[in-house]
């Protein structure tokens, strides 16, 4: 019976060993953006400049549209029913701000911004320019994985605050759309939110920022077999950074909730 559980755990040693890998990276990553010196200013303006091109147009439709069609319009009906259209105003937080805000700009960011960033350190793999770095004395993580990092976790961060700002619009054009004033809206939407759901959200999405960038550069740098080898690497990215994006939104929630049932109060 051990050999046979030990045999079976056999078969999950590429998946313990790629989760090592992973936190080896993180730590090394977060390391050596913390040790001076910083070579990487301008890299890291031009990452930021690049996410912030690529991604804030399908934010905007993608928070917009959601927002309105599922919390807005679809939520907007049975409250009317019930006479409690008002109460759209504090649904919308926990739509918009908790929920909706970080899931649309985590899917933006690291399906719109993750693709070039695997394929680019991949290629740079593939062609052998990571270990002419090295021999050359040049630390691929500072100089390439740092600033890919740092400026995935401030542009998530940042488009999170967009997205929450889009999502409460079209929230009130729901309410306007429905013939009702604002007065209503605003009022549940004060009363219910809170600064720590605006401090929460945007804190898991700076994380959600820093899981896509490391899953990211992890699989671009460990490419290997041509042209074939970066497809597979962005395929792999893609599907990893959106568990590993899931799997801590179900752990930070549940533990956001512990540490403020004041959350979960109806007011």
């Amino acid at each position: 019976m051990a050999a046979e559980a030990l045999a079976r755990l056999g078969r999950f040693g590429p998946l313990f060993e790629e989760v090592g890998s992973l936190v080896i990276l993180t730590a090394r990553t977060l390391a050596s953006a913390l040790r001076p010196p910083y070579p990487y200013g301008e890299e890291l303006v031009d990452q930021i400049l690049f996410v912030l091109g690529l991604c804030w147009l399908p934010l905007l439709i993608s928070t917009f549209a959601l927002n309105l069609g599922a919390p807005g319009l679809q939520a907007a009906g049975p409250l009317q029913v019930f006479g409690s259209l008002d109460r759209l105003g504090g649904f919308f937080v926990l739509t918009a701000i908790r929920w909706i805000g970080p899931i649309v700009t985590a899917v933006v960011v690291g399906g719109v911004a993750r693709t070039p960033l695997t394929a680019d350190l991949g290629a740079r793999m593939i062609r052998e320019e990571l270990d002419a770095l090295q021999v050359l004395g040049v630390d691929p993580i500072k100089n390439l994985v740092v600033p890919r990092f740092l400026s995935l976790v401030l542009v998530t961060a940042l488009l999170d605050v967009v997205a929450i700002v889009f999502g409460l619009l079209a929230g009130i054009v729901a309410e306007l759309l429905y013939h009702q004033s604002l007065g209503g809206f605003f009022a549940t939407l004060f009363s219910q939110a809170s600064a720590t759901d605006v401090w929460a959200s945007v804190t898991m999405c700076g994380i959600f920022g820093a899981i896509i960038a490391v899953v990211c550069c992890y699989k671009g740098m460990t490419a290997s077999g041509g042209a074939a080898g970066v497809g597979r690497a962005v395929n792999q990215a893609v599907v990893i950074s959106f568990l590993g994006v899931f799997a801590f939104n179900y752990v930070f929630t549940a533990i956001l909730l512990a540490t403020n049932p004041e959350l979960q109060t109806i007011r």
